[in-house]
């Protein structure tokens, strides 16, 4: 059987003393009035959402969550073909998100923080704007049987971008198969990702610009950007600040 999720404890290392100066040990998080034990990472293809959320993990000495998107053996012919392949590619992260939430619900979800690079609500958003009218009824009577109960994140941040840079850092990344993505398509995704936040309002909620900023790789960027973590706890908050070069 594939695995259709990964669980791992993220490294205490760093690298660098720039990285010391970002990290918040999980005890200092709490006493600084921040009690987010599940964080989400979200945002389109390309965004940055896996390395930011291994990077968080990292600072927190906390469990990282991760959606193995690449095991889905419908994901290239989806874009390669587009809807000839929808529905499968659909019904495989359906799946595979539902068991890794319900092994999460199994877990004593509290007792370690946790970083996810998916939202599990998300999958409706996908689903609404890949699939057919048939199609979609067949998926949301699907959703229904499976009534997944997904734990509701203490923190949502939602990475922002423009297409022009997701198509930069899809082609920096050469993943052969995203090759095929097309500009059409992310403009879509991203017109959907921000309806989909606009009236999101199960929890704390961050929304960053990341294509004015590479937290990934400059310091100054993920210390700005962490301290903005540190102090989002609830409500709505953006984080749009002046970029730093780039190292």
């Amino acid at each position: 059987m594939l695995p259709i999720f990964q669980l791992t404890k993220a490294n205490h290392g760093f690298r660098a003393s720039s990285d010391e100066k970002a990290r918040l040990s999980v005890s200092q998080l709490n006493r600084s009035g921040v009690a987010s034990r599940y964080i989400v990472v979200e945002g389109p293809i390309g965004v940055g959402k896996t390395s930011l959320a291994k990077k968080l993990a990292e600072s927190l000495s906390a469990d990282l969550v991760l959606e193995e998107v690449y095991e889905n053996p419908f994901l290239e012919r989806f874009y390669r073909d587009g809807q000839s392949a929808a529905l499968p590619a659909q019904m495989f992260f359906l799946f595979a998100r539902a068991r890794q939430i319900e092994d999460l619900r199994q877990s004593d979800l509290f007792s370690n923080v946790r970083v996810a690079d998916y939202l599990f609500s998300k999958d409706q958003l996908f689903a609404d704007l890949n699939l057919s009218p048939d199609e979609l009824k067949l998926y949301n009577q699907v959703v229904e049987s499976l009534n997944v109960e997904a734990p509701v994140p203490d923190l949502v941040i939602y990475l922002q971008s423009s297409v022009d840079a997701l198509l930069r850092r899809i082609a920096h990344r050469g993943v052969p198969f995203e090759r095929a993505i097309d500009r059409r398509y992310l403009e879509n995704l991203t017109d959907a990702y921000a309806r989909f936040f606009h009236v999101y309002n199960e929890g704390p909620l961050l929304i960053v610009n990341a294509s004015q900023i590479d937290p990934i790789n400059n310091e100054a960027d993920y210390a700005q950007l962490f301290q903005q973590i540190q102090r989002t706890t609830g409500g709505r908050h953006f984080f749009n600040p002046i970029a730093a070069a780039l190292a």
